[in-house]
């Protein structure tokens, strides 16, 4: 990671993505689950469900719901986060295109 002064102090410029920043593995998949549960969280609030009206919605308990509100996000897969988007009225698309790089990379366009 590289390293910039901003007013006098050293600081870490982020690759944009935290976990990757924090050298967990499986970070690109990390940083869709939450970009998928932050939209989770504000279509349960533009909706004003409570956990337990969002879980029945979702398939999911409220105490599952509570976890996923709180990161953790971990054991519940991409498909299943896409699901209750769908199950709480949203549309998701997957666009599939040539990458510019050698490696393609997967991002969350919301």
């Amino acid at each position: 990671m590289r390293k910039r002064v901003v007013k006098g102090f050293e600081a870490e410029v982020s690759s944009g993505n935290v976990f990757a920043d924090l050298g967990l593995r499986d970070a690109e998949k990390l940083k869709i689950k939450s970009g998928l549960v932050i939209q989770i969280l504000k279509a349960v609030r533009r909706l004003g469900l409570s956990q337990e009206e969002a879980g029945r919605r979702m398939g999911l308990s409220q105490p599952k719901v509570s976890g996923l509100f709180r990161g953790n996000f971990t054991n519940v897969s991409e498909r299943k986060l896409m699901d209750c988007l769908n199950r709480l009225g949203y549309d998701i698309e997957i666009k599939v295109k040539p990458a510019a790089k050698r490696v393609g990379h997967v991002k969350l366009a919301a």
